[in-house]
């Protein structure tokens, strides 16, 4: 029978002084010496609700969003138990994970794993990170060390299960956060075959931010006799956020952003629909002179994590994101959330203004909705219950040129000779189109380079795709046909095999 602990207080109440401390959890003296050090003192609604039962042992089903301190919810349960049954090593032998944390980007099983560290700073190999887009030999030489707690995303687990160079036999503690993420994102195949992994005695803890009747009904299988924790209303923006929305026209978004950038103060993440858009936006607010970064999926994972690290610690203020990407974005104090593009689905809305006004803090959301766009604006002010701050964006705004008109001046060489000849000005551009092509200027290729071309959209097409799925997913599959066997993926092809390693 599922023990429900309904927790609808606002986070800012848990500041009375008859709420809880870390240091009246059952929890050893050095950990909470640890909490402090890193400067954890009260904990957040989900923390209070979550741990005193993880601490016995008992299974959780917690209903929370991002941002409301469900990491520490679990880690502190972890650690406690790691420490209180630690396990002696082995010389030679590889010590057991006892410990799984599955999530899903590896933007955010990142933020876990420094979280781990910042509790355990001496403990440099005690915890691993399992994911796609970072080297395959480097996770495989830190499994080698023999870590207690593994950090993963589906994806790239679920392919090393598959080629069995990863045990899970011995986990004692098993953590699905996010769990909506994860099934939005295709994932439930991969968890399946993961949750047959680990032993059926565990302890699970599922997080996800909204548990509706298809969520509830996998998670069951997964969960024993929970304890059910609520924290408030997921479904609908925080009232802890400002929302404001603009009518503006399209070619003036630009002008209004910088005007607000002016005017107010704090770090903005600005939300668009597309991943050109985001580097646009941010390539022109950057000659605008505001720090800015762009975080998408065709970024690779170098780019994406140095955008996140420079926004988090200041260095960019300006953060212009694509919907997928901001699935990894953990930030505590972002001020603004700005909607440059209107979001496609109520839920994409939430999960938005979900980055702003988190952990008690206040936030601003700020929509801006093209004339055309009011009708949906509308509509989701009624599926969600909430109501925007209507206001209207300066008609003197300056406007953003998109495609400016073509100069035959420019083309011809003389204002004389465009005026004389306007088509054979165009002529020329067209004639010039063609000898810029890198095909063209290729020995031996075929006319006007059109074959050339095609080949190398084909090629871009079957190579991008899939390294593109990669890096959005934190995926990363076993080449088709390889077997165990074989020798590993990764840029040495000489590395060992299993067997020849003695595993």
């Amino acid at each position: 029978m599922t023990t429900t602990l309904e927790i609808t207080e606002q986070l800012d109440t848990i500041q009375t002084p008859a709420s809880p401390l870390f240091t009246d959890f059952n929890i050893s003296e050095q950990l909470k010496s640890r909490l402090a050090a890193a400067g954890f003192v009260k904990p957040t609604p989900v923390q209070a609700g979550a741990v005193p039962p993880a601490l016995e042992g008992r299974d959780i089903l917690a209903t929370a969003s991002t941002g409301t301190g469900k990491t520490l919810s679990f880690l502190i349960p972890i650690l406690e138990k790691l420490e209180a049954n630690s396990v002696p090593s082995t010389r030679g032998k590889r010590n057991p994970i006892r410990a799984l944390i599955l999530l899903p980007t590896r933007e955010l099983a990142m933020q876990v794993l420094d979280n781990y560290f910042k509790l355990m700073p001496a403990a440099k190999h005690d915890a691993v990170l399992i994911c796609g887009g970072l080297s395959e030999n480097t996770q495989f030489d830190n499994l080698d060390r023999g870590p207690r707690l593994v950090v993963a995303t589906p994806g790239r687990l679920e392919d090393f299960l598959r080629r069995r160079e990863i045990d899970l036999s011995k986990v004692e503690m098993f953590v699905l956060d996010e769990v909506d993420r994860m099934l939005d994102m295709g994932f439930l195949p991969a968890i399946r075959r993961i949750v047959t992994a680990v032993p059926r005695g565990r302890q699970t803890m599922c997080y996800s931010a909204t548990l509706d009747a298809n969520i509830q009904e996998i998670v069951r299988d997964y969960v024993k006799d929970p304890v059910r924790i609520e924290i408030g209303n997921t479904s609908k923006p925080s009232d802890r956020v400002e929302l404001r929305a603009f009518t503006v026209m399209q070619d003036q978004k630009l002008g209004l952003l910088n005007q607000m950038l002016t005017e107010e103060e704090g770090s903005f993440l600005v939300f668009t629909r597309t991943k050109h858009g985001a580097d646009r936006i941010a390539r022109k607010l950057e000659k605008l002179g505001h720090d800015t970064n762009a975080i998408h999926g065709d970024r690779s994972q170098s780019q994406r994590t140095s955008a996140l690290k420079g926004f988090a610690s200041g260095k960019h203020r300006v953060l212009v994101a694509t919907d997928v990407a901001a699935r990894g974005i953990d930030i505590s104090d972002i001020k603004h959330v700005v909607n440059y593009d209107l979001p496609n689905a109520s839920d994409d809305f939430v999960h938005r203004i979900g980055r702003t006004g988190r952990a008690g803090a206040k936030g601003v959301a700020t929509t801006f909705v093209m004339p055309q766009e009011r009708h949906d604006a509308r509509k989701l002010e009624r599926e969600l219950k909430i109501k925007f701050d209507w206001r209207e964006a300066d008609k003197n705004l300056e406007k953003e040129e998109r495609n400016k008109p073509l100069d035959l001046n420019t083309i011809s060489g003389t204002p004389a000779a465009a005026a004389v000849d306007p088509l054979g000005a165009l002529l020329a551009l067209e004639t010039r189109t063609w000898r810029s092509g890198d095909s063209s200027s290729q020995p031996g290729a075929p006319a006007g380079g059109r074959s050339g071309f095609r080949n190398r959209r084909k090629g871009s097409s079957n190579g991008g795709s899939r390294s593109q799925g990669q890096s959005s997913h934190g995926g990363g599959k076993a080449a088709p046909g390889r077997s165990a066997s074989q020798p590993r993926g990764g840029n040495s092809g000489s590395r060992p095999t299993r067997g020849n390693r003695g595993r």
